[in-house]
C-alpha cells in the first residue's frame, strides 16, 4: 500500500532512482530532559534542512542535522497489530548517551521523528508530510551502538474515560 504521506517528487525518486537526486534520511529525538533535540542525518556530512511549519520545535526553521550512521527500518503499513520500527545507530557520542542517560530515568517517552528529505529541496521542506512521529519503546545504549525499538501509541489499549474517579476531585460518590 502506498504511503499517502509521501509527496510525489520522493515517490518519483523512490520509483525512477535518478543519480542527480539524493534522498536523505533523517531523525529527531526528543524529551523534556534534553538540552536540546538530537538531530542526525544519515550521511557522512552535516544537512542543513528546513523544519515543516508544524514542528512542535523551530518551525519552518532551518536547522542542522548531523551527519551520523544509523539505520532505521520503517513500521510495516499492516492493519493487524502494532507496528513497529527499529532503529540502530552506530558509534555514539557522549552527548547522545548522556542526554539519553538523563532522559531514562523519567517516566515520560522519547519522540522520534522521521523526516525524508530530497537533495534538491532541502530549504523547502521534508517530502513526508507530515513526519513519521514515533514514541520509543525500548532502548539499550552502549558507547558502540544505541538499539531502539520505536512504535506508535497503542490506542485500543487506553482507558476510557481516562479520569480518576476518586473522592477528593468527585465528592459526590461518596454514600
Amino acid at each position: 500500500m502506498p504511503d499517502p504521506t509521501l509527496s510525489e517528487a520522493i515517490q518519483e525518486a523512490y520509483a525512477s532512482a535518478p543519480v542527480d537526486q539524493v534522498i536523505y534520511h533523517t531523525l529527531e529525538l526528543w524529551h523534556p530532559a534534553f538540552s536540546a533535540p538530537i538531530r542526525v542525518v544519515r550521511d557522512f556530512n552535516a544537512l542543513d534542512a528546513r523544519i515543516e511549519a508544524g514542528a512542535a520545535r523551530d518551525p519552518s526553521a532551518i536547522v542542522t542535522f548531523v551527519g551520523f550512521a544509523f539505520d532505521i527500518v520503517p513500521p510495516d503499513q499492516t492493519s493487524t497489530g502494532l507496528p513497529q520500527c527499529m532503529i540502530e545507530m552506530d558509534n555514539v557520542d557522549r552527548e547522545i548517551l548522556a542526554q539519553v542517560d538523563a532522559a531514562v530515568v523519567t517516566s515520560l517517552p522519547i519522540t522520534v521523528i522521521y523526516r525524508a528529505y530530497l537533495s534538491d529541496a532541502v530549504s523547502v521542506g521534508p517530502e513526508n508530510i507530515p513526519p513519521m512521529e514515533l514514541t520509543l519503546l525500548s532502548i539499550s545504549a552502549t558507547p558502540l551502538r544505541l538499539k531502539a525499538t520505536a512504535g506508535f501509541p497503542d490506542l485500543v489499549n487506553l482507558r476510557f474515560p481516562k479520569l480518576d474517579y476518586d473522592l477528593e476531585t468527585f465528592p459526590g460518590l461518596q454514600p
